[in-house]
């Protein structure tokens, strides 16, 4: 068993995919299934099984990933600490963020990146908060940016921008009509909205695990209301494609309007009585200690948050 045998079974365990692992690596793929039967054979277990999609971990596999994920990850802080002796960042890092800021984020960071960190590597990977504190307690995540984080022992995170929640409506005439008429009511013209107002409209939300999700169950359930779960959607792109579409209303904040490119086709009214607001958050590993490419690379991202914010409309934002 050697490193390189680890990274390839890495990639593959990750991508699924013998095929893509090859691309990813560019090693041929004969070469790349031999070096994990290699593996295998070493080891006395079957680590990797097929099926019709690709592969999947067998039970011995999965304990050998997560070995696996720590030991490259300690081997890859070697190498940048031994680097950062010369006063110049470099090694691989992977930044984890939430979809409705990866659009925003993603060509400006690693624009920023390559010309900050030309002997560093970046590699970057989207997930809904809950996931993405996972890969960070677990290593294969180095920063990710998280929406209202829960406490955890093995996160550390610093609250960097604090958004307004806000009701997200068509902006057409004719999509506001056809939400209105699934609602059995009008839809108030104020530039705000309440909660008690939300109860009566079919809204369209992520999944019970997601941050905003919670968040306005939990002040729902203090006001002794019920929302009016019309769809639930994980994807922000497609919740707002719905809305669009006069399927419902959406609970948002500015910057996740501004990431889907067309923010003129919809409303958005700031959340009042209570005013709800989503704190946006760089987390990183409690345990690990931070080396000069990952202080880099949190400098920069915290830079490009709070320049998002600014870019909304102040009443909208406020950065920290």
């Amino acid at each position: 068993m050697n490193l390189k045998q680890l990274e390839y079974f890495v990639a593959v365990a990750e991508l699924g995919s013998f095929s893509k692992a090859a691309v990813i690596l560019n090693i041929a793929q004969p070469a790349l299934s031999r070096q994990v039967r290699l593996l295998e054979t070493d080891l006395h277990v079957t680590l990797l099984m097929r099926n019709g999609r690709g592969v999947v971990l067998t039970e011995a596999g999965k304990r050998l990933f997560d070995h696996s994920v720590g030991i490259l990850q300690l081997m890859s802080r070697v190498r940048e600490d031994i680097e950062a002796s010369r006063d110049e960042p470099a090694g691989r890092i992977v930044v984890g963020l939430p979809p409705s800021m990866g659009r925003l984020l993603t060509l400006p960071l690693v624009e920023g990146f390559r010309r900050a960190l030309p002997k560093a590597r970046l590699a970057i990977v989207e997930g809904l908060t809950t996931h993405l504190a996972e890969w960070i307690s677990t290593g294969r995540v180095d920063i990710g940016l998280l929406h209202n984080p829960e406490p955890q022992p093995a996160l550390e995170v610093t609250p960097v921008l604090e958004e307004p929640l806000g009701l997200v409506s068509p902006a057409t005439k004719s999509g506001g009509k056809a939400v209105e008429k699934r609602a059995g009511r009008k839809v108030s013209p104020r530039n705000t909205a309440t909660l008690a107002e939300l109860t009566r409209l079919p809204l369209i939300l992520p999944e019970r695990t997601h941050a905003i999700r919670k968040l306005l169950e939990t002040h729902a359930a203090l006001a002794g209301c019920k929302l009016n779960v019309f769809l639930e959607v994980s994807s922000v792109q497609s919740i707002l494609d719905l809305v669009r579409a006069g399927h419902g209303h959406a609970v948002l904040t500015p910057s996740a309007l501004a990431a889907s490119g067309t923010p003129a086709a919809f409303r958005l009214r700031p959340l009042v009585e209570p005013r709800l607001t989503s704190m946006l958050c760089l987390g990183v590993s409690a345990h690990k200690p931070a080396t000069p490419l990952s202080k880099h690379v949190f400098r920069m991202l915290h830079e490009l948050v709070v320049a998002a914010g600014r870019a909304q409309d102040p009443a909208y934002s406020k950065t920290r």
